[in-house]
C-alpha cells in the first residue's frame, strides 16, 4: 500500500494496526502536559508506547530562542529535528498523544501541514484507544536513521500579534479561543505569571475537550458542527484559532479540518503573548 493512500485528517487504531511497521510509516508520540499536571511526557513515552514510535516534545520543534513558549520555529531548524526524529518527506507520519483529550498531538500534526507536510494524520483517540482496542504497547526505544525532511512555511496558516491586532478592527476573520471557560471569562487564573485574563475581543470559546468523547476519540461531525454553530462561527468565513501558547488552538483547527475546513490559521502567540502586552485590548466574561 502507499502512503498516498493515508486517511487525513484522522487515522483508526485499526488502520495504524494493519499498517503498522511498514517502510513509509511514521508513527511519533507527541505528548506533552501542562507544569500543573506534574507528569513526565518523556517517562511515560519510555514506559509505555506504541512499537516503533518516536518521542516528539513541542518543545525540542518550537523556536529555542523566542519570548514566548511553543513559537513557530523557522523552515530550517523544522527540518533539521524533524529530519533527526528519523521523518522524511517521503513518509506519511501518524501523531498520537497520551492526553485523552488531542491536547498536544494536533500542533505537531499542524505544524507538519504549515511545513507543507500533507501526508499527517492523528491517531483518533490516541493512546488510549490503542490500549483500549488490545493493541500492545513496548518499552522498547529503537534507534533512529535520520532522514532528509524539507519545509517550507504557508505562511497563511499563522497570524501574529499586529495581524491580529488589525483584525479587531477590521473583523475580516472569526477568533476562536481554545481554552477553558474559566480562564476565557477571566475567572479562572492563568498559569503563566504576568499574563492578564480574559480573551480578544469579540472571540468565541471552543474548549478544545468539548471536540472529543469520553474515549478521547473525535466527536461525529454532526456534533462538531453543531458546537461551532453554537460558538456561533460561520464555517464559510475565515477561523483564526488562539489558545494559551499556540497548542490547544491546533486541536480546533484539527476539527474544522474533519468538516472540511481549510480556511484557518493559527495565532501564534496565542494568548501568553497577548495577555502579557500591556496595550492588547482584552476583554472578559461570557
Amino acid at each position: 500500500m502507499s502512503s498516498a493512500l493515508l486517511p487525513t485528517p484522522l487515522v483508526s487504531v485499526a488502520w495504524l494496526a494493519e499498517h503498522l511497521g511498514a517502510p513509509w510509516l511514521r508513527v511519533v508520540d507527541a505528548t506533552m502536559y501542562l507544569p500543573s499536571a506534574a507528569r513526565d511526557a518523556r517517562a511515560e513515552y519510555t514506559a509505555a508506547h506504541i512499537a516503533g514510535a518516536v518521542f516528539c516534545d513541542i518543545g525540542y520543534v518550537s523556536d529555542d530562542a523566542a519570548l514566548y513558549p511553543h513559537t513557530l520555529p523557522s523552515a530550517e531548524l523544522f527540518a533539521a529535528r524533524v529530519g533527526a526524529l528519523g521523518i522524511g518527506s517521503e513518509h506519511a507520519v501518524v501523531v498520537y498523544d497520551s492526553s485523552g483529550q488531542n491536547f498536544s498531538g494536533p500542533r505537531l500534526w499542524w505544524l507538519l501541514r504549515t511545513f507543507g507536510h500533507t501526508q499527517v494524520a492523528i491517531l483518533d483517540g490516541g493512546l488510549r484507544a490503542w490500549t483500549a482496542a488490545g493493541h500492545a504497547v513496548t518499552s522498547d526505544v529503537s534507534a533512529v536513521t535520520p532522514a532528509h525532511f524539507t519545509a517550507a512555511l504557508a505562511p497563511a496558516r499563522v497570524r501574529d500579534i499586529d495581524a491580529m491586532r488589525a483584525n479587531v478592527a477590521s473583523h475580516a476573520e472569526q477568533v476562536v479561543d481554545a481554552r477553558s471557560p474559566g480562564r476565557f471569562q477571566a475567572i479562572e487564573a492563568e498559569p503563566r505569571a504576568g499574563v492578564r485574563g480574559g480573551h480578544i475581543p469579540d472571540s468565541v470559546n471552543v474548549h478544545y475537550a468539548k471536540l472529543v468523547r469520553e474515549d478521547g476519540t473525535m466527536r461525529t461531525a454532526d456534533e462538531l458542527r453543531r458546537i461551532m454553530a453554537d460558538a456561533q462561527l460561520d464555517l464559510t468565513r475565515p477561523i483564526v484559532a488562539s489558545c494559551g501558547s499556540g497548542v490547544t488552538a491546533c486541536a480546533v483547527v484539527l476539527a474544522l479540518d474533519v468538516l472540511g475546513v481549510s480556511n484557518t490559521a493559527v495565532y501564534d502567540g496565542s494568548w501568553t503573548e497577548w495577555g502579557s502586552a500591556p496595550d492588547t485590548p482584552v476583554a472578559t466574561g461570557p
